[in-house]
């Protein structure tokens, strides 16, 4: 079974008097452990995409299955439970709190997983470990390259150990060393 089934997914948005297709009869799905790019021109809808996907906004039409069932069975409370116990999401602009360390920003999705609290120094650090960042725990953002930042928003979404990890443009602010470096860090993670 699929972990993700689209079958003719529709997005619009609407406007006063003007309605603007954002995606139009998507159907796809993609199997646990499958490493899938969701690739297109600006504007083409990808990051609608990814925010249905992600349970962070509603399509207009069509079905998605996440891991069985559909969507529309779910409250906006349920989709947000399991948003935040079976999903990760890195974003382009990194998204950490500027005034919390690495470690903090690390352990906050924690907060909402229902996981013992005792368990989260622990489970962050193994994640920033895994990114290559466990000598900058105490460090906060801006004290942080480009890369760095991102490895830290992807520590940040392997953390609670989701079913799936969406990144929306991971490398979308990053020169193209640092860029380099963190698709790396991806593939390799992604290889465990």
């Amino acid at each position: 079974m699929a972990l993700i089934e689209i079958n003719k997914l529709e997005k619009t948005y609407h406007n006063e008097e003007v309605a603007t297709q954002a995606l139009r009869s998507i159907t796809f799905s993609i199997n646990e452990g499958e490493f899938v790019a969701i690739m297109g021109p600006s504007g083409s809808g990808k990051s609608t995409l990814l925010h249905i996907l992600g349970f962070l906004d509603r399509p207009t039409g069509g079905k998605y299955l996440f891991d069985g069932k559909s969507m529309d069975e779910y409250s906006d409370e349920e989709l947000a439970r399991i948003r935040n116990k079976k999903m990760g999401f890195v974003f382009q602009a990194f998204n950490l709190l500027p005034r919390a360390t690495v470690l903090e920003n690390v352990k906050l999705p924690l907060v909402y997983s229902g996981i013992k609290e005792s368990l989260w120094d622990g489970m962050a650090k193994t994640a920033l470990e895994k990114v290559g960042l466990s000598h900058r725990l105490d460090h906060q953002p801006n004290q942080l390259s480009g890369g760095e930042k991102q490895r830290a928003a992807i520590a940040r979404a392997l953390v609670a150990e989701p079913s799936v990890i969406f990144a929306d443009e991971p490398t979308g602010n990053l020169d193209s060393k640092s860029g380099g470096q963190v698709m790396e860090t991806i593939e390799s993670l992604h290889e465990e």
